[in-house]
């Protein structure tokens, strides 16, 4: 490839090759930005009505305006070559991650969600892709998925494609009416390549792989839909169900559309959850009841009633009969402490009105309240000690 530039885009880097057309990171002058520019090698313009039905296709895919396909921007004829001018996805493709292993469950939902919406906005539009593989789904820097690569689509109307009689596609994802050569294909053809998707993102393999890209083929019509809970133990026992009716081998038994195969993925591990969820809770009771590792206390052997101790007993007998009993007060001590007191209280308050009286002409206030103050405190002690305590009647 001598190619330097493209129309107004200046090419940078090789950044995909494919059998029919190479990828390349470009600059637009224009706008400022990077963007791929797809070229279809140029062995493609030897059908005379071609550069027609791209340029048709090429406006179609343009105007399909979905949040999860990846935008055209342009396209244009330079040196022999029709290329494309589109987004440039910086996130990689989902092969990339495969390759790493099966996807989270959660990951695997939230692609679905966003390739299946884009798949059914297409065939709304007259538009089957044809195909859909992991490496024609694309992530921006978000991660968010896209679906691209609509360069070799048709409308449905149209019975010729892009490269005459030939079989349009990639063996390990193709439906067997595709494989067969019907030239009738519709949207069901596509959900058949989502199932097989949808089962390598959760597995990580392929249903079917052999030696040859023919026997590929041949194993997608012939051999029955592999049992993916056997790959995958762990997954929610439902899921098989969703990739059998993905992949039938009939397209009348199929999903109807994308969105309907992607709810039922969801309703799925919704009720994983759920059930998830009950079978912990019922995991958790029984470990409170046997949690205790000791042997229980035995219960005492209930006495005969003639034998049963009374509540006197409670106490052991050499308690009361070694530790001497305190001796009570007499009840007659308080009235007599009360009287006394009160006597006192007389005495000392009528003494201190005779010292004022007679000290009146005399002393300053400060020297008589403190006399009378200490006063009453020396008789109180004195005829405390000198009272004789009332005896009772």
């Amino acid at each position: 490839m001598t190619l330097r530039k493209v129309g107004r885009y200046e090419l940078i880097e090789e950044i995909g090759k494919g059998g029919m057309a190479t990828v390349f990171r470009a600059f637009d002058p224009i706008f400022k930005r990077e963007v791929a520019v797809k070229l279809l090698d140029k062995s493609l313009l030897h059908e005379p009505s071609l550069k027609a039905r791209f340029e048709r296709e090429a406006q179609t895919i343009a105007a399909l305006e979905h949040p999860a396909i990846v935008p055209v921007y342009d396209f244009g004829e330079e040196d022999g070559h029709l290329y494309l001018v589109m987004r440039l996805m910086l996130g990689g493709s989902l092969a990339n991650r495969i390759a790493q292993g099966p996807l989270p469950l959660s990951d695997v939902l939230h692609i679905l969600q966003r390739i299946g919406s884009a798949l059914d906005r297409a065939h709304l539009k007259g538009v089957i892709h044809r195909d859909l593989k992991p490496g024609n789904i694309m992530f921006d820097e978000y991660g968010d998925a896209y679906l691209g690569d609509f360069g070799i689509a048709r409308l449905t109307e149209s019975t010729v494609t892009l490269t005459g009689d030939n079989i349009i596609g990639t063996p390990a994802y193709m439906s067997p009416e595709q494989i067969h050569g019907d030239k009738t294909l519709d949207s069901r053809s596509d959900i058949y390549a989502l199932g097989v998707i949808c089962f390598e993102m959760l597995t990580g393999q392929r249903p079917y792989t052999d030696s040859s890209p023919s026997r590929v083929m041949m194993r997608h019509v012939m051999d029955p839909i592999p049992d993916i809970r056997q790959l995958k133990p762990d997954l929610p026992p439902r899921v098989e169900n969703v990739i059998t009716q993905s992949m039938a081998k009939q397209p009348a038994e199929r999903f109807a559309t994308a969105a309907a195969l992607t709810d039922t993925f969801e309703g799925v591990l919704q009720g994983a959850e759920m059930t998830g969820a009950q079978e912990a809770t019922t995991v958790v009771e029984p470990v409170a009841v046997t949690r205790p590792v000791t042997a229980p206390r035995p219960e005492p052997t209930p006495l005969p009633v003639e034998m049963t101790p009374q509540t006197e007993v409670a106490v052991p007998s050499f308690a009361a009969q070694n530790v001497p009993a305190r001796p009570s007060r007499p009840r007659w001590l308080w009235p007599a402490l009360a009287g006394g007191f009160g006597l006192v209280a007389v005495i000392a308050i009528f003494a201190v009105v005779i010292y004022v009286l007679n000290q009146a002409g005399g002393d300053s206030e400060a020297t008589a309240v403190v006399e009378a103050t200490q006063a009453p405190a020396v008789t109180t002690a004195a005829q405390i000690g000198q009272m004789t305590p009332i005896q009772p009647q």
